[in-house]
């Protein structure tokens, strides 16, 4: 392995700084959705009995001390999107200077290259091609999952706060503020 990140050329320790950037912001995206995540059952059973008996205050507490994700969850996933979309595109510019480098060997050697001038641009070519593809495929699909966690996180907490709204107004219940004393 370190004799083809050797191979690679400059581009190749690019890719590799671009997935571990993409591996970190996968992990912690990861831990803190983890962290965010509520019970959302819990959570309204308890925001339930506290209004039922008309504690308003109460219900409120219970709504300030629960974390609310929803203006963190899709930070930094930018990033990771980036990356994936990137990742190619420095593969295909490695592949670009290989070629290039190739190309040189060529005009140096005019019809007498040898295999040998040649195929330090083929594997840079072909090393940074392989490494901008590996990087982009799992940062791609590490994207997509974490945004379909941000989907599941915003849709369970909508249907939470429904269920609240429907709670307060339902038929019959007056606001606590309203009843005569």
């Amino acid at each position: 392995m370190p004799h083809l990140l050797a191979e690679g050329g400059w581009v190749i320790w690019v890719i590799v700084a671009s997935s571990a950037v993409a591996l970190g912001v996968f992990a912690e995206r990861l831990l803190q959705f983890h962290r965010d995540q509520i019970d959302s059952t819990q959570f309204l059973n308890g925001v339930r009995n506290v209004l039922k008996r008309d504690n308003i205050v109460e219900a409120l507490a219970i709504c300030d001390a629960t974390p609310g994700p929803v203006p963190r969850l899709e930070e930094k996933l930018n990033l990771l999107a980036t990356i994936a979309q990137i990742a190619p595109l420095l593969g295909l510019l490695g592949t670009v200077l290989g070629f290039i480098t190739v190309f040189r060997a060529v005009q140096d050697a005019g019809l007498n290259a040898h295999v040998a001038d040649l195929s330090s641009g083929i594997w840079k070519a072909l090393i940074c091609t392989a490494a901008g593809l590996a990087v982009s495929i799992p940062s791609y699909a590490g994207y997509n999952y974490l945004a379909g966690r941000v989907n599941t996180i915003v849709l369970d907490m909508e249907q939470v706060s429904s269920e609240i709204l429907n709670i307060v107004s339902a038929p019959g219940a007056e606001p606590p503020a309203a009843r005569p004393a």
